[in-house]
């Protein structure tokens, strides 16, 4: 284990202010708002702030101070890559080892909120926090051969687990972590405590995979939460999915305005981070570092798009699939976090069809980014679901005293 130090070369930063100081901007309907999408005078903004006043080598000493590190792994018929990861154990003897999945456009930024809290021993539980940047993302290396799909980032992460000695632990993720969890608990239901989530990718339970699902869907009115919760599924399948398409298809073609053009890569991230959240006030500093670590990425911004259509095209042998992750899984327990301004939301339910759920938490507020907009309420859920008097206290028992 080997520590990380971020360093971006000074030629680099210069060479973005360069760009941003001749940027040429589209002209804009008046009183567009978002509903275009994200708008000039934001835009042109922070692309300004970008350009003179954001100073990144202050965030990158903040994010120097976290407890970075890499390593090589290498995962069956792909080249061995150099993985980044943030790995802050617990000095309690009761905590348990727990894995942190980021998605697109996130980063193992998100998890920083929590780091202090879950080292921190409270309702009998602590947790050894690893939060990797996935192959492809923020400061790990990504693979030059093509399909490199769910699978293979599954098999990544564990690996890297593995590699720190813990035998079994537990999960959590939205975005492509929802995904890349449910693959884990599919490959290595053995190694994996119990998975939570806080966003649901499920489908209406069927009267022949769940009939007693099926019944109770049936029988039960929709209440306000799932009104609402399927006004903003259906939003978003409608109004904001248009990125996705893109990304899983030609994922190069876009690449190219997102790695020449940094006002493109900015205007594309702050469309999800408006979009996606509910209505959390951020910084010009916040979104710039979150764009920052995509721009100045190991791999570039190009290679974050690819798990898109990996995911979907991959159709080798053994390949994991995202339907197959949005089916039940019998062999993981579940804890299910239900935010208001997730990209889909759905009734407890469909929820329910995943596998076999332990623990459920309807939320009063947050959005797709939980871990950064509310941190303090997804370290209370983990803590109720791990902890003493929890549904899987038990298993982090068993777990902790074998670490």
């Amino acid at each position: 284990m080997a520590s990380y130090q971020i360093a971006v070369p000074e030629s680099r930063i210069d060479l973005l202010r360069k760009k941003l100081a001749v940027a040429t901007f589209p002209d804009e309907l008046p009183n567009a708002a978002w509903d275009y999408g994200a708008p000039l005078t934001d835009v042109r903004r922070l692309a300004k702030h970008w350009e003179t006043d954001f100073d990144w080598r202050a965030q990158e000493a903040k994010l120097n101070a976290l407890p970075n590190f890499h390593k090589k792994l290498q995962v069956d018929g792909y080249s061995e890559l150099d993985i980044h990861y943030l790995h802050q154990p617990s000095p309690s003897p009761d905590a348990i080892p727990l894995l942190f999945v980021h998605g697109w456009p996130g980063s193992y930024l998100e998890a920083t909120k929590m780091l202090d809290a879950l080292k921190h021993s409270q309702n009998g539980v602590s947790f050894h926090l690893v939060a990797p940047s996935l192959p492809n993302f923020g400061w790990s290396e990504g693979p030059q051969e093509k399909g490199f799909g769910l699978k293979q980032y599954a098999e990544t992460c564990h690996r890297l687990m593995r590699s720190l000695g813990y035998e079994r632990y537990a999960t959590q993720g939205g975005d492509w972590g929802f995904y890349i969890t449910r693959a884990m608990g599919l490959l290595f239901p053995d190694a994996v405590i119990a998975s939570h989530t806080n966003m649901l990718r499920a489908l209406q339970p069927t009267w022949t995979a769940h009939p007693l699902l099926a019944l109770q869907h049936a029988v039960q009115p929709y209440t306000e939460r799932d009104i609402k919760g399927l006004e903003r599924s259906k939003w978003f399948a409608e109004e904001g999915s248009g990125y996705r398409l893109l990304q899983s298809t030609k994922p190069q073609t876009l690449g190219y305005a997102l790695t020449d053009s940094p006002v493109g890569l900015l205007a594309w991230m702050l469309e999800k981070l408006h979009d996606w959240t509910d209505e959390y006030p951020w910084t010009d500093d916040e979104i710039l570092t979150w764009v920052s670590i995509y721009y100045f990425s190991t791999a570039g911004p190009a290679a974050s798009l690819r798990i898109y259509y990996e995911a979907i095209h991959t159709q080798d042998a053994g390949a994991v699939t995202r339907d197959r992750t949005q089916q039940w899984i019998p062999t993981v327990r579940l804890g299910l976090l239900h935010a208001p301004r997730e990209l889909t939301v759905v009734p407890l339910t469909w929820g329910r069809t995943l596998g076999p759920v332990v623990q459920e938490s309807v939320q009063k507020r947050g959005g797709h980014f939980f871990a950064w907009e509310c941190p303090e309420a997804l370290v209370e859920d983990l803590r109720k679901m791990f902890g003493r008097g929890g549904p899987c206290y038990q298993a982090t028992r068993k777990s902790a005293a074998k670490l």
